[in-house]
């Protein structure tokens, strides 16, 4: 195992009469991607999130509840006992209703298992009487939020890490050759034989 020194905080930043400028050149770009980074994922993030909120706020006001009544028997049986199922027990069924204008039209509906012809059922519909699917509970508005808002803010700070990735790439094949231009000129001086 190699020995290792004290660890030298802000190294990048300490004077050295080694350091090239292509060193200082490339401590910038480090903290630059870094400031950049977490910037643009933050506000790519916030704004995305805060699109999915708004559009999951005015969708109440495009969503119409409208009573709907199940056109044949619905799959499955009852419970029969009284209580109000859980919604995970809901089965699809064909359903009619009718819109504001008088025109009466039909689909499938998620309904009570075993519901009977005629049942009444709540649906969601749109402006011109199509089922739609009812709107978000604030938990699943905060869920599309950081859906929505997680992968882009990932995305967005992800671009700075890439091109300071190639920048840095560049940086290190600039001082590389520098290195070897500078061992061709020095190098045959160190290799002199002295007998």
């Amino acid at each position: 195992m190699a020995f290792r020194g004290p660890k030298a905080w802000l190294w990048r930043w300490r004077r050295n009469p080694l350091k090239r400028r292509s060193d200082t050149v490339e401590t910038w770009v480090v903290l630059g991607t870094w400031v950049l980074g977490v910037l643009a994922g933050v506000l790519a993030g916030w704004t995305a999130a805060q699109g999915a909120e708004h559009a999951t706020a005015l969708e109440p006001s495009a969503r119409t509840p409208t009573v709907a009544r199940v056109t044949g028997q619905a799959p499955g049986s009852s419970a029969g006992t009284g209580e109000v199922p859980s919604t995970t027990l809901r089965v699809w069924g064909k359903v009619r209703w009718t819109i504001p204008d008088g025109t009466t039209r039909t689909g499938w509906a998620r309904v009570w298992p075993g519901s009977a012809v005629g049942t009444p059922v709540t649906v969601w519909t749109d402006s011109r009487g199509r089922l739609v699917t009812g709107p978000a509970t604030p938990a699943r508005a905060r869920a599309r939020a950081v859906k929505s808002g997680g992968p882009v803010g990932m995305g967005a700070a992800a671009v700075p890490f890439v091109t300071s990735h190639f920048l840095r790439a560049r940086l290190e094949r600039r001082r590389l050759d520098q290195w070897g231009t500078e061992w061709a000129r020095f190098g045959p001086l160190w290799s002199r034989e002295t007998w």
